[in-house]
């Protein structure tokens, strides 16, 4: 059975056990692994996975698997597992999933751009692109990936210099 086939099934009998368990299901990959094969299962959903949703997803996974003999009965070794960061965003949910994150967005025209996702709805991306709001329609996009800050938006100023803050917490003593 080739790949593309072997893909298509699996791809077919997890996505409803990953969605009965309130997840997307985003990829699956087979590769050789010495005597064995990686079966890699990358489950999301909105607000993120816990390590207690990809151990539950994990055994519904196994369990499907067990019953379906869509992986033969050469052994193999499951992984579950949440996408990364460098999982490009393809799909409207990945860029909904991505809101506040500094990204890169590549263009059908051949041309990109890189700033903050501020909004995502059903039709498009309202980027900030070095303050200057731009709206990319969703056909308009080919791909976009999460740009890697070691400081996020987000974050609050937490430098150790507060200004009036001499250390005293005001006891006494």
């Amino acid at each position: 059975m080739g790949s593309a086939t072997s893909r298509d099934r699996l791809m077919k009998l997890l996505e409803p056990v990953v969605g009965a368990e309130g997840l997307d299901l985003e990829d699956v990959t087979v590769t050789p692994a010495g005597k064995r094969r990686l079966l890699r299962v990358v489950v999301d959903r909105d607000g993120g996975v816990s390590l207690d949703d990809v151990a539950e997803v994990s055994q519904a996974v196994s369990a499907a698997l067990d019953a379906d003999d869509v992986m033969g009965s050469a052994p193999y070794v499951l992984e579950v597992s949440s996408p990364g960061v460098d999982r490009p965003l393809t799909e409207p949910r990945h860029w909904r999933r991505a809101v506040k994150r500094l990204v890169k967005a590549d263009l059908r025209d051949g041309t990109s751009l890189e700033g903050r996702i501020l909004a995502v709805d059903e039709t498009g991306v309202d980027l900030d692109v070095d303050g200057v709001p731009h709206r990319l329609d969703h056909q308009d996009l080919t791909r976009g990936r999460v740009q890697v800050e070691f400081r996020r938006f987000d974050e609050t100023d937490d430098d150790g210099d507060d200004a009036g803050d001499d250390g005293d917490d005001g006891d006494e003593g």
